[in-house]
């Protein structure tokens, strides 16, 4: 039979490294070749390759529409970001092409849109994916199709005024048990830019003044924030990604956070342009008052694709931005930030969270990120994606990992 003939039939991108798949951006080349292994002369009608690129939401919701009556309604929508069809094999006469035995290689190549792509995506109500199909058609038998699908990360530089510029703000608010006032919490954080990459630590500066009559716990959280929007109606999902958690804090004392490290895991990048998908990170400094709720405060981060330049040159201090009359704001940033740590030492949420109090129910972000991301590009060069994972591959016991000698 035909079918029996056609031995492989697959698709091979190329790729500056042998053994690293290919990562492309807006404007970028897609080439590559599709290989047909044939046991025997075979005859095809053509080979068509259509390369696609899509942003997709869906989910669905429970509806009541009565006692007894329930529905389930469906939210879903789509953007398309790339179409390119190419036609690899076909007579000009519409005749058939008779292929002898062998191996045959058909190159292709495409050119990526020139306006912005979107970095490509996993979530759990969407997805932005890019992908090649081939279909070979022969006569006398189904179309034999094949998919493979590429990466695409549109390049963030955290290099620009806007993501250089520090982030600082305050807040307070008076903690109460029933009717009973408990005195007032205050908590004023800076960090040095809005903008990181994964691998980087932050350092925290923060004073939480704490006027209450019981000891509060300082904490730190960095939250992802994945948002799927379709029919003017939205979806989110919160997960902590990384935690800092101090030291009590003791009635009507004041504590002050010289620069403590939290580190960014291996997450991906921010995803601001997209209609219907965003993903944006948060850094969230809060105070923890036993019996009532929480203090929160937010300072925006974006999470880039090229790091800091080493020898650029850092902003302005907060005191010239914001209106904080407080002296430890206008502490210099060290030009010389830390490196970043090795992935290995990076501590997951679950052991993070045996050395520090749950977050309370209010809020809940316990929740992991369950599907595999794209990390950084170091250097100005494109890499494979890690695995999106907060699990330690190499755990170590607690006492032994490194920590920041000024937490």
């Amino acid at each position: 039979m035909i079918f029996d003939k056609l031995k492989k039939f697959y698709i091979v991108f190329d790729s500056p490294e042998i053994d690293s798949p290919p990562v492309f951006s807006s404007g970028d080349v897609v080439s590559g070749k599709v290989v047909l292994e044939l046991a025997g002369e075979s005859k095809v009608e053509s080979l068509k390759l259509h390369a696609e690129g899509f942003a997709k939401v869906h989910w669905t919701e429970s509806r009541s529409a009565g006692a007894s009556t329930a529905y389930t309604q469906n939210y879903s929508d789509e953007v398309e970001y790339l179409n390119r069809r190419e036609v690899l094999l076909q007579a000009d006469n519409g005749d058939l092409t008779v292929l002898p035995a062998g191996r045959h290689e058909y190159p292709f190549s495409f050119q990526l849109p020139e306006e912005t792509l979107v970095t490509s995506f996993e979530g759990k109500h969407g997805s932005i994916r890019y992908w090649v199909k081939v279909k070979l058609h022969r006569p006398w038998t189904t179309v034999k199709k094949i998919k493979k699908e590429f990466t695409v990360i549109e390049p963030i530089d955290i290099n620009t005024p806007t993501l250089l510029a520090p982030q600082a703000g305050t807040k307070d608010k008076m903690a109460r048990m029933w009717y009973r006032n408990l005195g007032q919490v205050s908590v004023t954080a800076k960090i040095d830019r809005q903008g990181y990459t994964p691998g980087e630590v932050i350092p925290v500066f923060a004073e939480f003044d704490n006027s209450t009559s019981r000891s509060v716990v300082p904490k730190a959280y960095i939250t992802q924030t994945q948002t799927f929007i379709a029919r003017g109606t939205m979806k989110q999902k919160r997960s902590v990604v990384a935690t800092l958690c101090g030291d009590a804090v003791g009635a009507r004392r004041r504590e002050t956070w010289h620069g403590r490290a939290i580190k960014i895991p291996p997450v991906g990048p921010s995803i601001l342009h997209c209609r219907i998908i965003k993903v944006e990170y948060m850094l969230k400094v809060c105070v923890d008052v036993p019996g009532t709720s929480k203090l929160f405060l937010e300072l925006p981060l974006v999470m880039g694709t090229i790091p800091l330049h080493p020898f650029g040159s850092r902003t302005s201090s907060v005191s010239s931005q914001y209106s904080v009359n407080l002296e430890w704001l206008r502490m210099a940033i060290p030009e010389q930030p830390e490196p970043p740590p090795d992935y290995n030492t990076i501590v997951s949420e679950e052991e993070a969270e045996q050395n520090m109090t749950p977050p309370q129910a209010e809020e809940d972000f316990s929740g992991m990120l369950e599907r595999p991301l794209f990390t950084y590009v170091q250097e100005f060069r494109f890499r494979p994606p890690p695995v999106y994972s907060l699990v330690d591959p190499n755990p170590q016991p607690l006492n032994m990992r490194p920590r920041c000698m000024t937490c």
